[in-house]
């Protein structure tokens, strides 16, 4: 599918699944009956992950024996690796990049500083509900880099065209800093909460980080190549310290943190005012 372009804009999806027809037709928003699965669905079910249908994808709930809540705790107290690669990555391109998402969203793109990052989200016209909510990096390298919901993939797809196989994995934990110090080619004492840099990882070049999370601790977000995806969180799991984590302590974390998740706590018939995210506007 060739790239849209609109107003010299040039919109290049980045997904957890190269052909996201599958998970939802570009015809309607409704989800088809076969889930998706991200680059880490065999590596979850080697590591016994309980693989649950969730936003159209296939993605563990939790491992093996392992409670939630235990699981849970060992991210409070160490550090734990989430596939979130079920999220809709974007890059947006071109010279009007800047006001064509600020025409989307509350955030200042304008003023934010190169390589930081901003919570926002996309607002309905006429009632001022939330559509959805966002982290919006303003890279050094000339592009947007968006994350946004699987759960609104196929609304945000309306707005940006064209899918490639990116993975996405939360590190999370008072631990995740030290356990990623010995992998990564930068210094993450120079990457304060809310600022992305690439780096590579491991052996793994041109990984975007950006320092920050759902879970209320310490950590990372690291996009990476769907190819090298499993490989790079055997490197984190190398590490006395490092879990593998499912969506059922990232609900838990998240919780307890007091985050929204939209289609739960927040939806179009929500405010960011009412939503307690006044700060985004």
């Amino acid at each position: 599918m060739a790239a849209k372009r609109v107003r010299g804009n040039s919109w290049r999806h980045v997904g957890a699944e190269a052909k996201w027809g599958r998970c939802y037709s570009t015809l309607s928003d409704k989800a088809v009956d076969e889930p998706c699965k991200t680059s880490l669905y065999d590596f979850h079910v080697k590591c016994s992950g309980k693989m649950v249908p969730f936003a159209g994808f296939l993605l563990p709930v939790s491992y093996g024996g392992e409670s939630i809540a235990a699981s849970h705790l060992h991210t409070r107290k160490h550090c734990s690796v989430f596939d979130v690669s079920h999220m809709l990555q974007t890059e947006i391109r071109g010279k009007d990049r800047l006001e064509f998402l600020e025409s989307l969203c509350t955030a200042d793109l304008q003023n934010l500083e190169d390589n930081k990052s901003v919570l926002t989200v996309f607002t309905d016209s006429i009632t001022g509900g939330i559509l959805d909510d966002l982290v919006v990096t303003k890279t050094a390298l000339g592009y947007l880099h968006v994350v946004s919901n699987a759960s609104r993939r196929y609304q945000d797809q309306l707005l940006m065209i064209k899918a490639q196989k990116r993975a996405l994995l939360a590190v999370q934990g008072p631990d995740a800093a030290q356990v990623l110090n010995s992998l990564v080619d930068v210094d993450l004492e120079q990457l304060p909460f809310m600022t992305s840099t690439l780096a590579t990882v491991g052996d793994v070049p041109r990984c975007r980080i950006t320092r920050c999370g759902y879970t209320g601790e310490d950590g990372v977000e690291i996009s990476v190549s769907g190819d090298k995806a499993e490989h790079l969180a055997g490197l984190m799991l190398q590490s006395s310290n490092v879990k593998m984590a499912g969506l059922g302590a990232r609900d838990t974390l998240r919780l307890e943190a007091g985050m929204c998740l939209h289609g739960s706590d927040i939806d179009h018939t929500t405010t960011p005012v009412e939503a307690g995210l006044s700060f985004v506007i």
